[in-house]
């Protein structure tokens, strides 16, 4: 009893921690989410050029989502017209790239953490785009259109058909400080929260039960720590095969990834298990439904690929320019509730928090919740979360 009081008094501490940074990002990607329509994101993506990418990543950037949900509205956008190789780079930026993803590394590993991982994360989009440039051919490209256009449901299908986004017209800020702006980034901003939920609490349950429970004698042998050219070239290779594992993954990885750091695991490691998040079984499953099974296989390896190469960027990179922490200082939250800064912006970002949830479910949110897992449009069984769904009183 006392080893898994010891494991779940970690993970409180780590949730804690981090509490105030989800709550910031996620208000952030809200409020871009309420003024940017769907509809236009999809007629920025028609095709692979550089200026499209960037577009993409920047678009993906802002509409910061579950793993699971980017998976599901990459797809979507992929039926809609945009090209695939644009889509799959907005589905890389919306859980890699994204404001609580840099906030929560900066606060549990370090800003150089943070860093890389803006970093490493334009560059594996870059990476990605060369391998699919190279090696994705014609017939492979009709086979998942023809797959994705049979719309079998994945996960959080509902939720990303919804468009909650403003309607008027009018300036960015006239949109953004009307009544229908707040009920928009209300809406966005609990439904982020319930669909990436339940990550976020398997994430903190498993870096809390590995921290406690799982010896660094362990992870220092499995990651060949005390070996310094083997544990960089090791690093990046096996961390995405850990987060495949893991079935962790957008932020709730985070905490693992500070467990992996502490137990040795190579710096370019640690930013290749974070990456990894779109390669966890359950979502090569869903990749599988969305665009059959060769598609799934494609996008393993090129991902992987991508993954390991920008590692190993960012590993020898940081190394050169004197950026990597010691991991000697790593450490795993553990003091709980005390008074200090973190409490006091806890207090601040529960009240924000409190403030749109209340608008939230005064305006139909309910409804909007229970249609989070809905078939997609046009998809067999399609359930009623169409664009603006669920939208209720202004």
């Amino acid at each position: 009893m006392s080893a898994i009081l010891h494991a779940l008094s970690l993970a409180g501490s780590m949730t804690w921690e981090i509490t105030w940074a989800l709550i910031l990002g996620f208000a952030l990607s809200a409020i871009v989410q309420a003024v940017v329509r769907k509809s236009t994101v999809t007629g920025l993506l028609g095709d692979d050029r550089p200026r499209t990418l960037a577009m993409a990543a920047a678009l993906g950037a802002a509409s910061s989502s579950c793993s699971y949900a980017a998976v599901a509205l990459a797809r979507s956008l992929f039926r809609k017209g945009a090209h695939f190789t644009a889509a799959m780079a907005f589905e890389i930026a919306s859980t890699n790239l994204v404001v609580e993803l840099g906030v929560i590394l900066a606060l549990l590993m370090g800003w150089q953490f943070t860093a890389a991982e803006f970093t490493g994360g334009p560059l594996m989009i870059v990476l990605l785009a060369v391998l699919f440039r190279l090696f994705l051919r014609d017939p492979l490209l009709r086979q998942a259109r023809e797959q994705a256009e049979r719309g079998l449901a994945g996960a959080m299908e509902g939720h990303a058909a919804m468009d909650m986004s403003v309607r008027r017209e009018g300036s960015f800020a006239r949109r953004l400080f009307s009544a229908e702006g707040y009920t928009s980034a209300s809406h966005v901003f609990v439904m982020e929260w319930a669909a990436i939920l339940k990550d976020l609490v398997i994430g903190l349950l498993i870096a809390g039960a590995i921290a406690a429970w799982v010896p660094d004698s362990f992870w220092r042998a499995f990651f060949f720590d005390g070996h310094p050219l083997a544990a960089k070239l090791w690093g990046p290779l096996i961390g995405p095969l850990v987060a495949i594992a893991s079935f962790v993954c957008s932020v709730g990885n985070v905490p693992l990834a500070v467990v992996l750091w502490k137990g040795g695991i190579s710096f370019g490691g640690v930013v290749a298990f974070l990456f990894s998040d779109l390669l966890i079984l359950p979502i090569l499953h869903i990749y599988r439904k969305y665009y059959g099974i060769r598609t799934a296989l494609f996008l393993l390896v090129t991902f992987y690929a991508a993954i390991v190469v920008a590692g190993y960027a960012v590993e020898f990179a940081f190394g050169a320019l004197g950026l990597i922490p010691s991991q000697a200082s790593a450490t795993i939250p553990m003091s709980g509730v005390s008074w200090n800064y973190t409490t006091w912006l806890n207090i601040v970002f529960l009240l924000l928090a409190a403030a749109l949830v209340h608008r939230f479910l005064r305006t139909g949110g309910r409804t909007m919740l229970r249609m989070m897992g809905g078939a997609p449009p046009g998809g067999p069984g399609t359930s009623t979360a169409q664009d603006g769904a669920g939208r209720g009183p202004r």
